[in-house]
């Protein structure tokens, strides 16, 4: 008699046995196909268990064993390629630590408190002020103008006796010497583009000097600063020539690191000069 699975199968003959063509054998006989039937099942059974990605049972039961241990399959190949693509992301992925961060877990750590207030936007304002108020106390310290100095008297205070983060230019120049006339007119359009430096101009005769460095050195441009010299250019006029403009001696002072580039405000101030203006 067929059996349920033999029935799905398609009640094939060759997958079960019967004695109907022979009734008339002994039971010994009918015992020995029994157990020949029972051993063609079982071994029927694990060749279906052990489906190696081929299958020649064409069966309803058979598509749908084939299509389970296909779907297996792909879902192990897919977790495997996860896993090789997390592990390659790990080895290309460049995690390095610098020792100001070091320094800020143990500070952390340590005292918390401090951390917070060392915080980078707390920092960030510090500088934000303090940028101010020197820009504050710059601007007190104001010119604007061509200062002339009378004597040695005077052309010594105009140095010592000023600020020690201002910048003092002195010009020594002669009435008829070439390029003095010009010097001066320059310095006068400077003094008022950059009023934090100080500008001067005295005679070398009234100076002290030397008939020939009146002669020779003019025109000459002293740069002071706390009162040491940080710039000493004689005979400009080798370099600018006799005919230059304001442009030319503002470009050989910015070159020089004399003076600096009224363009260029600090970028923290000027962020914070448009939030105020939003």
């Amino acid at each position: 008699m067929a059996t349920l699975e033999d029935k799905i199968l398609g009640e094939k003959n060759e997958y079960y046995c019967s004695s109907g063509e022979e009734e008339g054998n002994d039971s010994g006989d009918s015992d020995k196909e029994e157990a020949v039937c029972v051993k063609e099942e079982t071994s029927r059974t694990v060749e279906l268990d052990t489906w190696d990605g081929t299958s020649s049972n064409t069966g309803p039961k058979g598509v749908i064993r084939d299509w389970q241990r296909f779907k297996q399959l792909e879902a192990e190949k897919r977790k495997e390629q996860d896993r090789e693509r997390v592990e390659l992301m790990k080895k290309l992925t460049l995690t390095c630590t610098s020792t100001l961060d070091d320094e800020k877990e143990k500070l952390q750590e340590n005292d918390p408190e401090l951390s917070e207030l060392l915080d980078d936007d707390f920092l960030l304002e510090y500088q934000r002020q303090r940028m101010t108020e020197m820009l504050a106390q710059a601007t007190k310290l104001q010119f604007g103008e061509l200062i002339n100095l009378a004597n040695g008297d005077d052309f010594l205070k105009a140095i010592d006796d000023e600020d020690k983060a201002v910048t003092v230019v002195v010009h020594i120049y002669e009435k008829k010497a070439p390029g003095c006339d010009a010097m001066n007119g320059c310095l006068i359009t400077l003094a008022q583009e950059y009023s934090y430096v100080k500008f001067c101009k005295i005679l070398g005769s009234a100076a002290g000097l030397s008939k020939h460095f009146k002669k020779s050195g003019v025109p000459a441009l002293l740069i002071y600063k706390n009162g040491q010299v940080i710039g000493n250019f004689v005979r400009v006029t080798e370099t600018l020539g006799t005919d230059f403009y304001a442009s030319d001696v503002e470009g050989f002072l910015l070159e020089h690191g004399i003076i600096n580039d009224k363009n260029n405000v600090p970028k923290i101030i000027s962020n914070s000069n448009n939030d105020d203006s939003d």
